[in-house]
């Protein structure tokens, strides 16, 4: 059964399982990954029935008007179950109350985001 928690300093001791930042030419450390977790506006963890941390996402911003959202990361054996949906209703949720919220993801990911009534913009990089 996966677990689904707001990040705060009660998790600070829960594991982060191998695997995030796949493909990265340079990938964050376990020590900087729980830096992203610790020092983001928002950040929701799931966990597995071991309570080790197997899909993330963050939000960092002003916490008054807007933020945006980094990341997004599910471990490959727990993909396709639903658990980046889940964290991404429950991270909106705790966001609900600014005035915007931005992300940029490839194109082939445009659908899964609009399913959250996100809308397609212009962004610069």
């Amino acid at each position: 059964m996966i677990k689904y928690a707001i990040y705060d300093e009660a998790l600070k001791g829960v594991a982060i399982k191998d695997g995030f930042f796949e493909g990265w030419p340079d990938a964050p450390s376990k020590i900087k990954h729980r830096k992203i977790l610790e020092n983001s506006y928002k950040a929701i963890v799931a966990m597995n029935e071991s309570n080790e941390i197997i899909g993330f996402i963050n939000a960092v911003g002003d916490g008054v008007l807007s933020c945006y959202i980094p990341l997004l990361e599910v471990l490959k054996p727990y993909q396709g179950k639903g658990i980046g949906k889940e964290l991404v209703r429950r991270l909106l949720l705790e966001l609900d109350d600014l005035y915007m919220i931005d992300l940029s993801c490839d194109e082939g990911l445009v659908p899964f985001y609009e399913q959250f009534k996100m809308i397609k913009s212009n962004a610069m990089v």
